[in-house]
C-alpha cells in the first residue's frame, strides 16, 4: 500500500512538473514574441524614418532651413519651399478638430447618457459606418455637392456677415469659390468625427455605473455627472481619440486633393484655394522628373512625418503632466 501511494505521489508530482514546465515555455514563448513584435514596431519606424530623411537629404542640403520658410513652389526653375503646405495641413487640420471633437464628444455623452435604449444602438452603428466610407466618396461628394452648396449659399452669407468687422473680415474674405482651406476642413471635420465619437463612447462606457449613480444621488444634473465625473475618468482615452482623428487629419490626402484648390500660396483668408503636405505628394509625385523635384516632395513627407511626432509626444506629455497633477 505505501509502495502504491509513494507511486501515485511521484507520478502526479511528476504530472505538475511537466505542466509548470509547459507553461513556462509557452510563457517565455509569448514573452519573446510580444517583445519582438515592440521591436518590430520601433525597427520600420527608424526604417521609415532614416528612408525619409534619406531621400530628402538633396533638397535639404540644397535649400537649408529656407525650405520650411519660403513660400515659392516652382518646378520650372526648381524653386521649393514647403511653407504654403505646412501651412495648409496644420490650419485644416486644427479647424476639423475643433469643430469635431465638441461634436463628437456630444454625441457621445448622447448614446451613453440621454439616448433611448432602443435608438442606441442605430444611431452607435449609423456614426460607425461613416469612418468606413473611402476618403475618395468624401472627396467626391464635397466636389460636386458640398462645395457647390457653400459657395452659393454658405460662403456669400459669411462674406456678408462679416464684411467691415477687423480681423475677420480678412479671415472670410475674397470670391465664394467653394473650394479651399475651409471646405477641405469642413470635410475632414466630418471624415474624423466617427474616430472621436466611437472611441468616445466606448471609453465613456467604461465608467462604473457606481460612481454616476453616486453622482445622480446626491443631486447632480447630467451635465455636471458628465463633466465632474465621466470626462475627468475617461480623459485618457478622449484624448485617444482625438489624437486618432488628428492623426486622419493631418494625413488625409485625397479627400483634400479634390476640395482644397491645390494652390500653392498662404492667404489670410479660409475661403482662399491652398494646399497640404499629402496633397501636393500625391498631386505631384508621378510628375516629378528631376532628383531636386523629387527629394523635395519626400521632404515634404519628412515634414509630415515630424510634424506627427511632436504633436502625438506633445500629447503624450501632456497628458502625463494631468495624471501627476492629480495624482494618478
Amino acid at each position: 500500500m505505501t509502495i502504491a501511494s509513494d507511486a501515485m505521489l511521484s507520478s502526479a508530482a511528476r504530472a505538475r512538473e511537466a505542466t509548470v514546465r509547459r507553461f513556462a515555455l509557452t510563457d517565455a514563448i509569448f514573452r519573446g514574441l510580444t517583445r519582438a513584435s515592440a521591436i518590430l514596431v520601433l525597427v520600420i519606424l527608424g526604417g521609415v524614418a532614416i528612408s525619409l530623411f534619406a531621400g530628402s537629404w538633396q533638397a535639404l542640403s540644397s535649400f537649408g532651413f529656407s525650405f520650411l520658410t519660403t513660400e515659392s513652389w516652382n518646378p520650372v526653375t526648381e524653386k521649393f519651399g514647403a511653407l504654403a503646405p505646412i501651412y495648409g495641413t496644420l490650419v485644416t487640420a486644427a479647424i476639423a478638430i475643433l469643430i469635431a471633437v465638441p461634436i463628437g464628444i456630444g454625441i457621445a455623452v448622447f448614446l451613453t447618457e440621454l439616448c433611448p435604449r432602443p435608438l442606441r444602438r442605430p444611431i452607435g452603428i449609423a456614426v460607425e459606418l461613416l469612418a468606413g466610407i473611402p476618403s475618395i466618396i468624401y472627396g467626391i461628394w464635397g466636389l460636386f455637392v458640398f462645395a457647390p452648396f457653400l459657395q452659393t449659399t454658405i460662403q456669400p452669407f459669411i462674406i456678408n456677415i462679416f464684411h467691415g468687422v477687423p480681423g475677420l473680415s480678412s479671415l472670410f474674405a475674397g470670391p465664394p469659390y467653394g473650394i479651399g482651406l475651409l471646405t477641405s476642413a469642413l470635410i475632414l471635420a466630418i471624415m474624423v468625427l466617427p474616430f472621436i465619437t466611437s472611441i468616445t463612447k466606448d471609453v465613456f462606457d467604461t465608467v462604473p455605473a457606481v460612481l454616476k449613480e453616486s453622482a445622480y444621488g446626491i443631486g447632480c444634473t447630467t451635465w455636471e455627472v458628465t463633466r465632474r465625473v465621466v470626462i475627468p475618468y475617461t480623459r485618457i482615452g478622449i484624448m485617444g481619440g482625438v489624437m486618432l482623428g488628428l492623426g486622419r487629419a493631418l494625413g488625409e490626402t485625397m479627400a483634400v486633393t479634390f476640395v482644397i484648390g491645390n494652390a500653392h500660396r498662404i492667404s489670410a483668408s479660409l475661403f482662399a484655394p491652398g494646399t497640404t503636405i499629402s496633397a501636393t505628394i500625391a498631386n505631384e509625385f508621378t510628375e516629378a522628373d528631376g532628383d531636386l523635384y523629387t527629394s523635395s516632395l519626400v521632404s515634404l513627407g519628412l515634414i509630415l512625418f515630424v510634424i506627427t511626432f511632436l504633436i502625438l509626444a506633445a500629447a503624450r506629455y501632456m497628458l502625463m503632466r494631468i495624471d501627476a497633477r492629480t495624482g494618478v
